[in-house]
């Protein structure tokens, strides 16, 4: 299992978004999560933040969501057990998600404020205490 963390982010929203941009161009899969706030900030980032493209994405708070829907490759979820099976996880939040391992692959984004930065390290160790875990760490030094 793959486990990446990008850190230093200076702007951890817009880089989900071009992430989310990027798998979803790619054909992934993918299954958001984090706290109520973040995915509600990043599901109207997705609306706004690039005039001329759009994210196909959907946003479910805490229930589970009719079958037509499920051909949506993007979730933001605040439980990944109400998703359909999905291949990525992206972790915007600041605690290790429950059901990381059921995916293909792990994407946590930690951004520069030290709260973010204090969990991610707490998740890294959680993830870096499995033997079947594969880290990688990209850090950004400058901004978006």
């Amino acid at each position: 299992m793959k486990v990446e963390f990008h850190t230093g982010l200076v702007d951890k929203l817009g880089t989900a978004c071009r992430f989310l941009r990027k798998a979803q161009a790619a054909g992934a899969s993918v299954v958001v999560c984090g706290d109520r706030a973040a995915l509600d900030r990043l599901d109207l980032a997705l609306w706004t933040f690039e005039p001329l493209a759009f994210v196909p994405h959907l946003r479910l708070k805490g229930v589970a969501c009719a079958p037509a829907l499920a051909r949506t490759p993007i979730w933001l979820v605040d439980d990944p057990a109400v998703a359909p099976a999905r291949q990525v996880l992206v972790n915007v939040g600041r605690s290790m998600v429950e059901g990381w391992s059921a995916f293909e692959r792990v994407v946590e984004l930690v951004s520069t404020e030290a709260d973010d930065s204090n969990a991610g390290r707490q998740r890294w160790r959680q993830y870096a205490a499995r033997p079947d875990v594969t880290l990688v760490h990209q850090t950004r030094v400058a901004g978006p």
